[in-house]
């Protein structure tokens, strides 16, 4: 089962058009990552698939549901976490979730219980009887998560979930995510930080001014972005390379030289498939240099974000 299904989707505000036949599906289990700069659109889209906003044109259809016509039953398949999650600053923790249990319509006789589970899941069985106030910043997100989580959802959004989080508590809340993704939880998640994303995304949509340019599975898009392949090849310094290496091989092109400590690294463009390039590298060691390391720079996500994405306007 496709877990998230927009089909042609419009919005406007005011006469502006936000989100502009936006088409895209998140498979079931997916960790798919919504990436664009400042006001391409991912809240609006959010927003949309959590029903609270109708599109001007177009559907969203989460697990089969329509966001037209069965919001009551999206919403409690679905949980959602905004990018400023509101907290209840004088409740303790174990309350705040309580709170949230009954909105839920949880029976009193498994609120304990779940509220239990969801605390140890997030770490913060310790803070079961702080005030909300007292936590972290990161405290605060994996509370917010484990509010999130209440309703056993089978699919999570999350809007910048990683927002203003210090580097250790981004990597402890990739983590969870992980884990909540084994447990058979489908998530989107919009964020900035591009990086954290290529660690743990299997799908990605890229947006720039509510238009959709680029999506898929996240190796099929690096590749769709990739403009020929880099090959790094390192050799032990001293390294005389020679003058007229291009002639010799003339699948490397662009070549630049740099030298490291007890390294010569050749950097460069090449122009061929796999088989060509165990010729070349047979090449270089038949000419003498002491190659000791051959790869493939890959293309990275920020670096097909900067290429499908137009500089920001002011």
């Amino acid at each position: 089962m496709t877990a998230i299904e927009l089909r042609s989707v419009t919005h406007r505000y005011a006469g502006l058009t936000a989100i502009d036949e936006v088409s895209f599906q998140v498979p079931d289990g997916a960790i798919f990552g919504l990436i664009g700069p400042n006001g391409a659109g991912k809240t609006t889209i959010i927003r949309i698939i959590c029903t609270l906003l109708a599109p001007a044109s177009g559907d969203v259809h989460v697990r089969g549901q329509s966001v037209r016509q069965n919001r009551r039953a999206i919403k409690m398949s679905l949980g959602y976490m905004p990018d400023t999650p509101g907290s209840y600053d004088e409740l303790r923790v174990w309350e705040y979730l309580d709170f949230y249990a009954r909105c839920y319509e949880l029976p009193p006789s498994a609120r304990p219980g779940t509220i239990s589970d969801l605390l140890e899941l997030v770490d913060l069985t310790a803070k079961r009887d702080s005030y909300v106030y007292s936590l972290s910043r990161g405290m605060h997100q994996r509370l917010a998560l484990a509010r999130t989580l209440l309703h056993d959802p089978a699919v999570l959004v999350l809007d910048e979930p990683a927002a203003g989080l210090d580097p250790r508590a981004r990597v402890e809340l990739r983590d969870l995510l992980q884990e909540l993704q084994q447990f058979g939880k489908t998530i989107l998640l919009s964020s900035h930080i591009l990086s954290d994303l290529a660690e743990i995304c299997s799908h990605v949509a890229i947006l720039e001014r509510g238009r959709l340019v680029a999506q898929g599975a996240l190796p099929d898009v690096l590749h769709q972005a990739r403009v020929g392949r880099r090959i790094v090849i390192e050799m032990i310094a001293p390294a005389e390379i020679p003058p007229d290496l291009a002639e010799r091989v003339p699948e490397l092109r662009r070549v630049t030289i740099r030298q490291e400590p007890g390294r010569v690294v050749l950097q460069c463009s090449f122009a061929g498939d796999d088989a060509s390039l165990a010729q070349v590298l047979a090449q270089l060691v038949a000419a003498g240099l002491p190659v000791v390391g051959l790869r493939e720079d890959h293309t990275d996500l920020e670096e097909v974000f900067m290429r499908v994405t137009g500089p920001l306007s002011s």
